[in-house]
């Protein structure tokens, strides 16, 4: 019997634009605070790292900070003489007007892009090069309040190559006192000339100290067991994390690693079982949310061959499963089936293969794999 806490109702997690608190960024945060003081602000800046960390937090957090005067009097409740107190923070109050004005999406001199939902409810595939132009008029206007205008692109990896191009054109001939705010998960997938014209500031993963107090808070109804498991399965991002927890994600993992410790007498019986639940699934989370799982277990216990290190398991006796599986093959062909594997479960969503039938196939790939000794035919 698990050891759960007392139950009480979850926290909502907030909207980047309604977060005032932000934990663990103080690197990145006095980056942008030294740029503001120092009257050489760049006018576009990369917010980049790990899904989860952040960066959007962030970038709402130093739009309102850059509205309120940047805290050096400029801005609204400040004097004209330089009397504000030093800047160390870019936090402002939530019930500062401007912070109010923000989360509400009344802040007349912020935009924000980003693919937006088709008129069925669906997100759209990409961020049209219609949808960019037209964010770009706005920051040729005059500022309505006589200071920055603002835009938030969240994310950059959404853009295809017309709305990419239309990005770049304002980005090499940026109007006067416009700043534009890249958030990216993937920066290497963006166009070099996009990077390179361009502040970049990278966020870092979080502590895992960081991500159980997060989830501590947010998810309090966790039990007390489950609170490392999903920070370490997180990876440094409590949005991870968080949707780990909302998702049925630890449920997942452990499905994942039954499975695994069952080789090479896989169960079929089960394993059909599963392929069911997920394929009923139509939204496609659960299935997607098992692939990356199964996949970074993998990578987990690839990294850990290679680099002669422990620490790859997360649940009791995932290591020592992991050494039994690598001992079984070696490096090369565990590694060749990661790779195919991540090309494979990504295929899945892209060309609506059978995600049954793809689950079934990647297992069966692993029994064959663990059931053949180093040095012998699979």
């Amino acid at each position: 019997m698990s050891a759960a806490k007392k139950s009480s109702p979850a926290v909502e997690t907030r909207a980047p634009q309604e977060t005032a608190e932000l934990i663990g960024q103080g690197q990145a945060e006095a980056a942008l605070i030294a740029a503001q003081k120092s009257g050489r602000m760049p006018h576009a800046w990369l917010f980049h790292g790990p899904r989860g960390v952040g960066k959007a937090t962030l970038a709402y957090r130093f739009a309102r900070f850059l509205f309120a005067g940047g805290h050096t009097g400029q801005g609204e409740g400040g004097g004209l003489f330089g009397d504000a107190e030093p800047v160390e923070t870019l936090a402002l109050d939530p019930e500062d007007p401007v912070f109010r004005r923000v989360a509400a999406g009344g802040q007349m001199d912020l935009s924000v892009l980003s693919r937006g939902v088709t008129p069925q409810g669906k997100p759209k595939r990409d961020i049209a090069v219609e949808d960019v132009r037209a964010a770009i008029d706005t920051l040729r206007l005059t500022s309505a309040e006589g200071g920055w205008r603002i835009l938030i692109l969240d994310s950059a990896d959404d853009l295809n190559p017309s709305s990419a191009n239309a990005l770049l054109k304002i980005l090499e001939e940026p109007p006067q006192g416009a700043i534009l705010l890249l958030i990216s998960h993937r920066p290497g997938a963006l166009l070099p000339t996009i990077r390179s014209r361009c502040r970049n500031l990278p966020l870092r993963p979080l502590a895992l100290g960081e991500v159980e107090s997060l989830l501590a808070e947010h998810r309090p109804e966790l039990a007390m067991e489950d609170i490392p498991t999903l920070a370490r399965l997180s990876e440094g991002s409590i949005g991870r994390a968080l949707e780990l927890c909302d998702g049925g994600g630890l449920e997942l993992y452990r499905e994942v690693v039954s499975l695994l410790e069952s080789l090479p007498r896989l169960d079929v019986g089960r394993l059909h079982g599963l392929g069911d639940r997920l394929a009923r699934d139509t939204s496609g989370a659960a299935f997607r949310t098992f692939g990356e799982l199964l996949t970074a277990w993998l990578a987990r216990m690839i990294r850990a061959n290679s680099l002669a290190e422990s620490g790859g398991g997360i649940l009791p006796g995932e290591e020592a499963l992991m050494r039994g599986l690598m001992e079984r093959r070696g490096l090369a062909p565990w590694l060749a089936l990661w790779e195919k594997l991540v090309r494979t479960f990504a295929q899945t969503e892209a060309v609506s293969l059978d995600r049954k039938q793809v689950l079934i196939a990647s297992f069966l790939e692993m029994q064959s794999l663990a059931g053949t000794a180093a040095g012998k035919r699979a």
